[in-house]
């Protein structure tokens, strides 16, 4: 009984590794800063802090506000300056694309009131 329940690790260790690994494959966005549901001010720029994984069929990330491509960042963590938005409810993305530069519906998304 023992042999067996040690023979059968090394195969539960391998189906955790592969499980663990599975997210990263798909990539991920995260949007560090500003919260969503944050307030910006209508005449400064916002500062967007971003990490990304672009997984397997991502290439690079894009940002849009209100559905509009606004910039594309080459790097996979840092910060992007937003230029001042016009007052009311935005949403700002970031997208994973491909080499062609299209979406491939790896994102996230965040709210900003702009007053």
């Amino acid at each position: 009984m023992m042999r067996w329940v040690w023979g059968a690790c090394p195969c539960v260790l391998a189906i955790s590794v592969a499980l663990a690994a599975a997210p990263a494959a798909e990539g991920y966005v995260k949007i560090v800063a500003p919260a969503d549901g944050a307030k910006a001010q209508r005449m400064k720029p916002a500062t967007l802090v971003y990490e990304a994984n672009p997984g397997a069929r991502g290439e690079h990330v894009h940002v849009y506000v209100d559905g509009r491509e606004v910039g594309i960042l080459r790097r996979l963590k840092g910060s992007y300056t937003l230029k001042p938005l016009s007052p009311g409810q935005r949403t700002v993305c970031i997208k994973v694309v491909n080499r062609a530069h299209v979406p491939i519906g790896v994102e996230q998304c965040i709210k900003l009131t702009v007053e």
